[in-house]
């Protein structure tokens, strides 16, 4: 029972192995430009909503 608990870690580990070897991980100019492209979409994304939250309390001030 110990020794197929080892097999099956060891089938584990090798098969882990085996996929991380198919992985391909970015460039580095492909890593620059996705952050860049995330950062600029949560600025322009934290403007936009700004400005509806200070609507909507000017709306809400003028209906009360």
């Amino acid at each position: 029972m110990f020794r197929k608990s080892i097999d099956s870690i060891r089938e584990f580990f090798s098969d882990v192995q085996g996929e991380l070897k198919k992985v391909s991980f970015p460039t580095r100019a492909e890593t620059i430009g996705s952050t860049t492209v995330v950062i600029v979409f949560c600025i322009i994304m934290s403007l936009y909503l700004s400005f509806v939250d200070q609507v909507l309390v000017w709306l809400v001030g003028k209906i009360i």
